[in-house]
């Protein structure tokens, strides 16, 4: 039997070299966080405005709405969740709607670890309030059911009394209980209450080894905005440029209808560029948004709305 010191593992040394880079010298987890810059509250809501006012001609509607299915993590997250309904879920994910084989499959499906497809929620979700050793057990059970994907929820009890060194470890412990699965960090802006906090939580996600961060588990109001999207958009193009690691994002709750997916992409357009238009680096976390776009999409071909009763339900 062997044993490996806990600030040995690899999930922690690359969290320790992604601090150094984006510090630029080495330094305890308050110099990364000290060098978080402080938002301009009316600049980001001015240009949300003015990029939600852009103009889309029709054949970049098309593609983008396209692109806004595969980008879909279909979700349902309820205590009344059932097998036969998540196999439902999953059908419809593979074969959104059947008959049209233009129309492309989503990039995954997210259930509750029990009922594990191709992603999982863990670590105490959606609150995140339970034994961290808990969390952990959860995250590797969920892998070991075949979750490819995994989105954890950080303590934001701890974040917001300042203890930011137990959200970096608990994230770390995380990442590397997860393994080779993606792990989606979820920041739960709703609750974070300025968009400081939400650039500071941004940053120590990634630094602590997050493939995504995300917004929202979409229990709590507000869920996903486009000011806190831009936010998040904006720390992760300022981590890129420090350390040279691409990180994914994913908006989530309370995106319902295809033109407010259309303007998200606009904003990750203009602010990360071309490279993060692919469900590789750009999720949308949805259970209502996917009959919507359907039906622009019928809308854009034919000129008529399709009757909503001729799509499943979420």
């Amino acid at each position: 039997m062997t044993a490996t010191r806990r600030s040995d593992s690899p999930a922690r040394e690359r969290a320790n070299e992604l601090i150094r880079a984006w510090d630029r010298r080495p330094g305890p987890l308050g110099n990364l966080l000290g060098r978080v810059t402080s938002v301009d509250q009316v600049g980001v809501e001015e240009r949300v405005d003015s990029l939600k006012r852009r103009s889309i001609k029709k054949a970049s509607k098309m593609w983008a709405l396209d692109l806004s299915i595969r980008m879909m993590d279909l979700t349902t997250l309820e205590g009344k969740d059932t097998p036969g309904k998540v196999r439902a879920l999953c059908v419809k994910a593979m074969r959104p709607q059947p008959g049209d084989p233009t129309i492309p499959h989503v990039a995954a499906v997210c259930v509750y670890p029990a009922l594990v497809a191709d992603a999982s929620v863990a670590t105490g979700f959606p609150s995140g309030q339970t034994f961290r050793d808990i969390k952990i057990a959860e995250t590797r059970a969920a892998v070991d059911a075949g979750a490819d994907e995994v989105d954890m929820v950080i303590d934001r009890g701890a974040f917001l009394s300042g203890d930011y060194a137990a959200v970096f470890e608990e994230i770390v412990d995380i990442k590397e209980a997860a393994g080779e699965a993606h792990l989606k960090v979820i920041l739960e802006t709703g609750e974070l209450e300025t968009y400081d906090n939400v650039r500071r939580a941004s940053v120590l996600a990634m630094a602590a080894g997050a493939d995504f961060i995300k917004t929202s588990t979409g229990k709590v109001t507000p869920a996903a905005t486009l000011p806190v999207t831009l936010v998040m958009l904006e720390a992760i193009r300022d981590f890129e440029r420090a350390t040279g690691r691409q990180i994914g994002m994913k908006p989530a709750g309370g995106i319902r209808t295809a033109k407010e997916a259309i303007q998200y992409l606009v904003v990750l357009y203009e602010t990360l560029g071309p490279r993060w238009m692919s469900p590789d680096w750009f999720r949308f976390g949805a259970s209502s948004l996917l009959n919507d776009v359907l039906m622009q999409i019928e809308f854009q071909r034919s000129g008529h709305y399709a009757d909503p009763d001729d799509f499943t339900l979420d």
